[in-house]
């Protein structure tokens, strides 16, 4: 049973805190289930984009809390699960924090390895084709932590 799920980006300001709230809001009363996020490099203390959190409160979740934070060894350590965005966030991990390794994986991984790709400085249309991406691995993962 995954406990502490850590959802991993570079800057931790669209996919990764997308990927949070909408695991959280998925697991609405569920306990003793903590979803968090992190970036590889992250835009620390930085609200979700605009774009990303105009989204978010179009399906009813509140993006406001939100505030980027760097993933360290020792967040990346007290995770369960770690769902990363791309194979390159995962090589990363695996090489700068190898004890972490066996429990990285792809956000996609359920939807044949998918990567999602970043939409940060580019139009809604990115950010849209890239929630509907998060949306559905999300959902993907849900039989496993439930």
């Amino acid at each position: 049973m995954f406990r502490k799920i850590l959802f991993v980006c570079v800057g931790n300001i669209c996919r990764s805190p997308t990927a949070e709230l909408l695991m959280r809001h998925r697991l609405q009363g569920r306990p003793g289930v903590e979803v968090s996020s992190a970036g590889l490099q992250a835009l620390v203390g930085r609200p979700v984009d605009p774009e990303a959190a105009a989204l978010l409160r179009e399906a009813g979740i509140d993006p406001d809390g939100h505030q980027a934070r760097q993933a360290t060894p020792s967040i990346l350590a007290a995770a369960d699960l770690v769902l990363v965005m791309e194979h390159a966030h995962q090589t990363r991990i695996a090489r700068e924090v190898p004890q972490v390794s066996g429990k990285t994986f792809l956000l996609g991984k359920w939807r044949g390895q998918r990567e999602i790709p970043d939409p940060y400085r580019q139009h809604r249309e990115a950010f849209e084709h890239v929630y509907q991406l998060i949306d559905d691995c999300v959902d993907s993962w849900l039989p496993y932590i439930k």
